[in-house]
This record gives structure tokens, C-alpha cells and sequence, in this order.
């Protein structure tokens, strides 16, 4: 025969907890005292009609209830649904004779605890099922592994919330679902109104929420005023006996607002606003409520800090770009405005020279010369504003060659008659193309040691003044594809670059090297080198390298000349529209390591280099330019 388990032996010995119960000082009670007064967690052996016929101290402890409380047939002590429980599931409860569910189980101050019951069916001699109970409190469990699965729902949430309207709303909703209330209410003080207004909303109620939003409340008329004002968090278990509560906003929403929890919102400043949390459903709001809600108040403030960044980096982006767009209306206006009055003073001044060249030269010359070179840099930097802001299609060219069209024999007949020469129109036609017209840039498969050996021809004579070597090492590569033009503005850019910060008695080496995937040219000039701080901003156009004191624009290709600073800006961005790269590194001369150190331009001349190789060791700028071998 099987041995009965131990309980339920003990229990037979001890009669029928019916008449146990009811007997003062009962052997029964004495023997479940021996047998459960040592375990640490609550113990009750009831009836299953809910009949108490034993309690522990680990129980009055926790729960409240005592000994003397079993007189009272009226004890909750236990649950309905525990009761419902075992007889839904009698049959097999009565087989296995245990019971392992998770339920509610109230205190004797209203309190609803989360607890995790083992149950225990027994029969006594009378056959009457009872239970022995084993309850362990696991609320805070419950409330730890619920607060960490909401703050990671809201950290994951964050990104999908760009609007901070939207992210407090979802945030009011999960403190709601948390701390089992009705509603809770994101709320941030106007500073200049000194009112109060609800940023996010936590209610089921979509209408509700659109009219709480409408509302504002007096900062010195409510607890959440109070709140911000002194900074520590309130608890109202009973609004209508509070005489500091404001019920505007109830009478506005025709609501009752019963008990309330509300701490601050901080940021790294100042109080900003509160959380409030708005009528508890069960029990009282209590310390691990206040805490959760203090946790989720970092998350809220960090999120209307950032949201209150990124609206000052919104504005200031907008700002920005809307002086970038005015600059370019500027620089477009200007670009306009400078051509056609340097192309009347460059040829005035062609007229001047032929004129005066009947004359003997009365040092004029070298004016006019001064002249012509100042009022080509104009055009240049003008040409190069083209090339940058990409726009070439002028009204004046339009209208130009408009009224040429229409007055060319009128025009024809008038300046043979005065000049005695032949036809002029094609002529003046070539002139209005050269200075006004558009330039295309149209994409051709080119040679590219052609085009390096033609801009070279070209730029060489323009630089023969300077003691500067240029040493070349071309190798046979691919056809590229790109504009002519483009290409020979792109050396032309990097090599008067070069040549300019390169002393005299010095040299400037270019190199074409042939990759699998494309062409790359190498510039390398062993000048006075760039220093780090101005190398970030080399190819922002218009910043130029030297102090301000000894900055001056001197001739082309002269040591040091200065300039407008807009050709590697517009190399840069000839990269991005045609779609080779560039890459620059540099290394200031260690004998002028600071911006406003002085190179004497000749390399005899310098008190620090011994001979040419002290310079070409010294610093210097490499510009690697590679173009890929497809269209």
C-alpha cells in the first residue's frame, strides 16, 4: 500500500479543521505551527470554502491579517479566483493534489499584492478537501521586470517618434499602463505665461486628448506649479481633501480626478514641467510607483532636451541655408554686374595703349600694363564665380546678340564707313561669344597626356619668370572622359598653386601614373606646405592661407601672390560634377611652422636651408587628381 504523503498524514491527525478552527487553542493549530512556523514565506491551511484553520507569522507579516482576524468570518484572505481556480479545476487538482498558479492577493490595508501560490489538496478523516498554501510575494519582481521592459520599449520607440507631441503622448500611454491608472499627463511650464499646458496626454480617448491639449493651467494655482517650483514630487491619495488641488481642468472636462501622482521634470538647467500620473484603479499609488515614475522622468526631460536641440540646429540649418541662397543671389548678381564694365575698361585700355603708342613712353606703359593685369584678375575671379555657381546662361548674351541680329548691316555699314575696314560684324559677333556667351563643358573621351602636354604648353610661359623646375614623368594610359576645358582649368588651378608656393631655385614635380580603374596625375610641389588648421578648409573657396597683413595679389604664378582663393573651390567642385576625385596632403616646412612665418621665396636666401635639399625635405603639397576609365 502507498505510504500517504507526509501533510497529508499529519493533517488526519490533526480532525477536522472545521472544528479546529472553531476551538480556542486547538492541537491543530499547535501542529501546523510545528510543521510551517519555520518557512519563510506565508502559510495558510484553509477549507476550500475559504475557512481559515491556519496562518503563519511570515503571513501576519506580510499580509496583515492575524490569528485574532480568523474570528471574523468576512477575511479576504483568500482570493476568489484562487477558490474558482481549484474547483474549475477539481478533477485534476484532486489527482495531482497540487495547484501552482500566479494571482492577487489583498492585504488588510487594501494593498493588492502579486504573489506566486503552491497549493496542496488534502483529505481528512471526514473526507472534507482542504488546502495547504504557500504564498510568495513577487510584486516587486513583477514591478522591476515591468519597469525594465517599458523604459526599453521607450528607448526602442525614441527613433520612431521624430514629433515630440507624438513621443509624449506614447509615453503618457505607457506610465498609464504601468502604474495602472487612467491617464497620464506630460506637462511643461510657459515661462513667459507663467501657465502650464499638456504636451502629451495619456488617455484611450482621442477627442478627450485634442481638448486637454487646449488647455493651460495657472502656475500658481496648481500642485503641478507647486511642484516645479519647490522641485520634490507630490502624492494626493484624496483630491477632494486637499485644499491646494485646482479643478479647472476637471470642470473643463467634465472629469473627477481622485488621487494623483506627480514628480518633476528636470534638465540640465531647471525644472521644465512634471509627470502626473492621474487615478490609481487599484489600491493607492505607492514608493515603487513614485520611483518608476522618477526613472521615466530622466527619459522624458533628455527627450524634450534634445528635441529642444535639434529645433535651435532646425532653425540654424534654415538660417543658413537661407543666407547660402541669398550669397549665391550675391555672388550670381555680382558675377553678372562685373563682366561687361572690366570688358569695357580692358578694351578702353587696349584703346589707351594703341593710341598712346604714337608717343614716347613716359613710364604710362607699365601703367597700363598695371592696369590691364588688375582688371584680368577681376575676370578671372569673375569666370571662376561662373564655373562655381554653374550658372553661364546671361540675360545680357541673349540680348547682345538680339541686337546684333537685328542692326548687323545698319551696324556693318556705319563702322566701314568710319573705318575704312571690311566687314566687322563676324567680328564683333566672336567678341560678344568670348565674353558672354555660354559655356557648355561637353563630356568627349580624351587623351589625357594630350591634354596635359597642351595646358602645359600653355601655362609654361606664364610662369618662365620663376626659377622653378618642373619635372615631369608621364606614363601612356586610357582615355578619359571629361571637358577639355574643365581639365585644362583643373592643372591650370593646381599647378599655379603649386608654383606660387614653391621658393625660387626650387621644383614642382607631375607625374601621370596608370591604374587598373583610372588615370591619377600627381602634383607635388617642395614649397612652405599648408598648416592643419587652414588644410580643413582649403577647398571652401575664398580663404586664404596667408595672415591678412601679409596677404597681397601679386602676378600670376609670383612666390606667395595671393589670390581670390575660389580655384580649389572650383576644382572641388568640378570633382563632384564630373566625377573624379581629388585628395590633397601637405606638411608645413618645419623651419616656418606657424602661418605668419616668412619665407624669403629663394632658397639661397634663406637663413635655415643649408642647400635644396634642406627645402625639398622640408615640407611641401601633394594633389593627387584620379579619373576613372568609364563615361
Amino acid at each position: 500500500m502507498t505510504q500517504k504523503p507526509y501533510i497529508e498524514k499529519k493533517c488526519r491527525q490533526a480532525g477536522d479543521p472545521s472544528r479546529n478552527a472553531r476551538q480556542t487553542g486547538s492541537n491543530g493549530n499547535k501542529l501546523f505551527n510545528d510543521m510551517f512556523g519555520f518557512i519563510p514565506y506565508p502559510m495558510v491551511v484553509s477549507s476550500l470554502d475559504g475557512n481559515v484553520v491556519y496562518l503563519n507569522e511570515a503571513y501576519t507579516e506580510i499580509f496583515g491579517w492575524t490569528p485574532d482576524d480568523l474570528k471574523n468570518h468576512n477575511v479576504p484572505s483568500v482570493p476568489v479566483a484562487l477558490k474558482n481556480k481549484a474547483y474549475e479545476t477539481f478533477k485534476e487538482f484532486s489527482k495531482n493534489k497540487t495547484l501552482r498558479i500566479n494571482a492577487k492577493w489583498p492585504t488588510k490595508d487594501n494593498k493588492i499584492l502579486d504573489v506566486d501560490i503552491v497549493a496542496r489538496l488534502f483529505e481528512y478523516e471526514h473526507d472534507a478537501l482542504s488546502m495547504a498554501i504557500m504564498i510568495r510575494d513577487i510584486t516587486t519582481q513583477n514591478k522591476s521586470k515591468l519597469i525594465n521592459d517599458a523604459l526599453l520599449r521607450i528607448s526602442i520607440a525614441l527613433p520612431s517618434y521624430p514629433a515630440l507631441e507624438d513621443l509624449m503622448d506614447y509615453i503618457s500611454q505607457e506610465i498609464s499602463r504601468l502604474l495602472n491608472t487612467d491617464g497620464a499627463l506630460v506637462m511643461l511650464l510657459d515661462e513667459k505665461s507663467n501657465k502650464i499646458f499638456f504636451q502629451g496626454v495619456g488617455l484611450d480617448d482621442s477627442n478627450a486628448r485634442k481638448k486637454i491639449k487646449k488647455l493651460q493651467v495657472p502656475a500658481d494655482k496648481s500642485l503641478a506649479g507647486k511642484v516645479i517650483r519647490t522641485g520634490k514630487p507630490i502624492v494626493i491619495y484624496d483630491t477632494a481633501g486637499d485644499p491646494d488641488y485646482y479643478n479647472g481642468v476637471d470642470e473643463q472636462m467634465n472629469i473627477h480626478t481622485k488621487n494623483m501622482l506627480i514628480v518633476p521634470l528636470r534638465n540640465s538647467e531647471r525644472i521644465i514641467g512634471v509627470l502626473n500620473a492621474v487615478n490609481k484603479k487599484e489600491g493607492r499609488f505607492e514608493d515603487i510607483d513614485l520611483e518608476l515614475l522618477k526613472m521615466i522622468a530622466g527619459t522624458v526631460a533628455l527627450s524634450i532636451e534634445n528635441a529642444r536641440v535639434s529645433n535651435q540646429l532646425k532653425e540654424a540649418y534654415n538660417e543658413v541655408t537661407s543666407l547660402n541662397r541669398a550669397k549665391d543671389r550675391v555672388i550670381n548678381h555680382l558675377s553678372h554686374e562685373l563682366k561687361t564694365p572690366v570688358a569695357i575698361l580692358l578694351a578702353s585700355n587696349n584703346i589707351i595703349a594703341r593710341r598712346l603708342s604714337a608717343f614716347p613712353d613716359g613710364n604710362w606703359s607699365s601703367v597700363l600694363e598695371r592696369a590691364r593685369r588688375n582688371l584680368e584678375r577681376i575676370l578671372e575671379l569673375q569666370y571662376e564665380l561662373e564655373d562655381i555657381m554653374h550658372d553661364k546662361e546671361y540675360r545680357a548674351y541673349g540680348l547682345l546678340s538680339f541686337l546684333l541680329d537685328e542692326c548687323a548691316d545698319e551696324l556693318e555699314s556705319l563702322i566701314s564707313e568710319k573705318t575704312s575696314e571690311g566687314s566687322v560684324t563676324q567680328r564683333i559677333r566672336d567678341r560678344i561669344e568670348e565674353i558672354f556667351g555660354p559655356s557648355r563643358g561637353e563630356i568627349t573621351e580624351n587623351d589625357i597626356n594630350s591634354l596635359l602636354s597642351e595646358t602645359l604648353n600653355l601655362l609654361k610661359p606664364q610662369f618662365s619668370h620663376r626659377n622653378v623646375e618642373l619635372i615631369e614623368h608621364i606614363e601612356k594610359t586610357s582615355p578619359i572622359y571629361i571637358p577639355k576645358e574643365v581639365f585644362g582649368k583643373t592643372l591650370a588651378g593646381l599647378l599655379k598653386n603649386a608654383v606660387e608656393n614653391t621658393p625660387d631655385e626650387g621644383e614642382v614635380a607631375i607625374s601621370v601614373i596608370n591604374n587598373k580603374d583610372g588615370a591619377e596625375i600627381i602634383l607635388r610641389d617642395y614649397g612652405i606646405g599648408i598648416t592643419k588648421e587652414d588644410q580643413k578648409r582649403i577647398f571652401e573657396g575664398f580663404y586664404p592661407t596667408q595672415e591678412t597683413m601679409q596677404y597681397s595679389s601679386k602676378r600670376s604664378f609670383d612666390f606667395n601672390a595671393g589670390g581670390k582663393g575660389a580655384d580649389l573651390l572650383r576644382i572641388r567642385i568640378f570633382s563632384e560634377r564630373y566625377h573624379f576625385k581629388i585628395h590633397m596632403e601637405s606638411s608645413r616646412c618645419r623651419f616656418i611652422p606657424q602661418k605668419n612665418n616668412i619665407c624669403p621665396g629663394r632658397i639661397s636666401r634663406c637663413l635655415f636651408c643649408n642647400c635644396e635639399e634642406d627645402c625639398h625635405n622640408s615640407g611641401g603639397t601633394t594633389f593627387r587628381l584620379f579619373f576613372p576609365y568609364h563615361a
